[in-house]
């Protein structure tokens, strides 16, 4: 899972081979988890850790439920740090249709400087693609790399091809500015031939964001006002704007509320495993159409 970026580099058209690749690279992630000997290494996982989450939006019945089941674990082997997951329906009675995504994450530290992530997830009801993901770091010079694409198999002319794309990149850098904390981080999306840079400048208590594209710019102030409560204004281009308001309520215990003039009022309530999302679309002083969103995480 975890290659060197460089030494690699020359022989990605050979070794990117998604189809052939998928079944026997997530079985050794799992294999590995097996493993008695992996698991009293530094810092491993000895009990995978279980979670359901049961979602409620706009229904009249349990139809609208969507109970999900999550398990993972981790692991290191020598200096490699994996991570490794599958989901679950928990709704079905069809055993075929009960896995829904599987993944794996492998890390790795070198010289006390560089890290490196790749990550590999696969929906398991549509085992022709892979996604990837691989992150880099640079910890001397405040430098971060990111990139994710897919591989599949896909049918070109009646012969059935393997084909490996990245669909996103982007880069962050970091600097100090008298104890202010600077970052520039440009992106691009290939799939959409688009791309933008955001631009933070945090300082204490207010904390400034930049997010220019060629056909849009966006900036959000954010104060603190104290240790609970923060405003974050956000102007757009083309004049619209927003208003979120961040205010804790203790250990764990959040609400954030977001308005936006004549479009919606969003409310967002953390409260430990619990998270509940309210959505008013507003049409001039009415409030119609309310969606309410309840998840809870139960992990045993």
């Amino acid at each position: 899972l975890l290659l060197s970026h460089h030494s690699r580099r020359k022989r990605a058209h050979k070794a990117i081979q998604p189809m052939k690749l998928i079944a026997p690279v997530l079985l050794s992630v799992f294999s590995i988890g097996s493993v008695g000997a992996i698991a009293h290494g530094p810092g491993a996982s000895s009990r995978p850790q279980l979670s359901i989450t049961i979602r409620d939006g706009n229904f009249t019945d349990l139809d609208g439920l969507e109970p999900t089941i999550t398990w993972e674990n981790s692991a290191y082997v020598e200096d490699v740090n994996i991570r490794y997951g599958i989901d679950l329906s928990a709704r079905t009675t069809n055993l075929a249709a009960l896995p829904r995504r599987i993944w794996g994450r492998a890390s790795r530290i070198f010289n006390d400087r560089f890290a490196l992530s790749t990550r590999l997830e696969m929906d398991v009801q549509s085992m022709d693609r892979i996604d990837f993901e691989i992150d880099g770091e640079d910890e001397e010079n405040d430098l971060k790399m990111r990139m994710s694409g897919s591989a599949s198999k896909n049918v070109g002319g009646g012969i059935l091809k393997n084909s490996a794309r990245v669909a996103f990149v982007e880069f962050t850098k970091g600097f100090d500015n008298d104890g202010n904390r600077v970052t520039i981080n440009p992106r691009y999306n290939l799939d959409h031939q688009r791309g933008d840079v955001v631009m933070t400048y945090d300082a204490d208590d207010t904390l400034i964001q930049v997010t220019a594209s060629k056909d849009d710019q966006v900036v959000t102030i954010s104060q603190k006002l104290n240790e609970d409560n923060i405003i974050s204004p956000t102007l757009s281009r083309d004049g619209s704007l927003s208003l979120a308001w961040d205010r804790k309520l203790g250990d764990d215990n959040s609400i954030r509320t977001t308005l936006n003039p004549n479009r919606s009022v969003e409310v967002e309530w953390r409260d430990a495993a619990w998270t509940a999302n309210v959505n008013f679309p507003m049409d001039q002083a009415d409030l119609t159409g309310a969606q309410v969103h309840i998840k809870r995480d139960v992990k045993f």
